[in-house]
């Protein structure tokens, strides 16, 4: 397993008021799988995501990757692992509205000080592989916002990730273009060998996924 969580809770505290947004999950994610996390508005898609991926902790519980407890790492550890291994996709897209298209895809990569050239030519390459090869030195507001969503798939996928979290990603998109980005991100789970979890209420992600999970009220039960 490349991700398992065990009694993953988190609890939000307003004033006097206790929210459980995640409720003793326990999930178990292997290589190259697609899966789906399924449910309205305010389930707790998000904050799972967020506990997944490390950009939140959680209450009680334990998220485990590639077996290492992350809730004993500290926060340069954690930044570590999700630099390293970890691809986000936003509903909102997140492109740095002054860089081009291919100087978006390489920001992930200048972080980890990949040498320039390398960069470039591995940017080049996803850009093909999301079919915005020609859309290189555009900027962001030059773009559909499916080009929008291609560019933060190929940016998600530039550190050459072993799991890629998915929030929403056909949130703001018509049906055709949706369907268009679920088929992408189907293609690119097998193509690549990378685990994706896509948190959506779009039923057409739930067609294509291996696995599918509904969420409701924090909690989470396998369909």
């Amino acid at each position: 397993m490349i991700v398992e969580t065990k009694d993953l809770t988190k609890i939000y505290r307003i004033g006097s008021s206790k929210i459980i947004a995640v409720n003793n999950v326990d999930l178990r994610v292997k290589k190259g799988t697609f899966i789906s996390i399924f449910g309205p508005s305010g389930s707790g898609k998000t904050t799972l995501l967020n506990l997944i991926g490390l950009i939140d902790k959680p209450t009680s519980g334990k998220v485990f990757f590639n077996q290492i407890d992350t809730t004993a790492l500290g926060d340069n550890e954690r930044r570590k692992i999700r630099l390293f291994h970890i691809g986000f996709v936003f509903q909102t897209f997140n492109l740095l509205p002054q860089f081009t298209v291919i100087e978006n895809i390489e920001v992930p990569m200048s972080l980890l000080d990949i040498p320039t050239d390398e960069q470039r030519k591995r940017a080049l390459k996803l850009l093909e592989a999301v079919g915005l090869e020609k859309r290189k030195n555009h900027l962001p507001k030059q773009l559909s916002v499916g080009e929008m969503q291609r560019v933060a798939i190929a940016r998600a996928l530039a550190n050459n990730p072993i799991i890629i979290l998915a929030d929403e990603p056909t949130g703001e998109l018509d049906s055709k273009t949706g369907a268009e980005i679920v088929n992408l991100l189907n293609s690119l789970c097998q193509e690549k060998d990378v685990a994706i979890i896509v948190a959506t209420h779009d039923e057409r992600i739930t067609k294509k996924a291996d696995i599918v999970y509904r969420m409701h009220d924090g909690m989470l039960k396998k369909c």
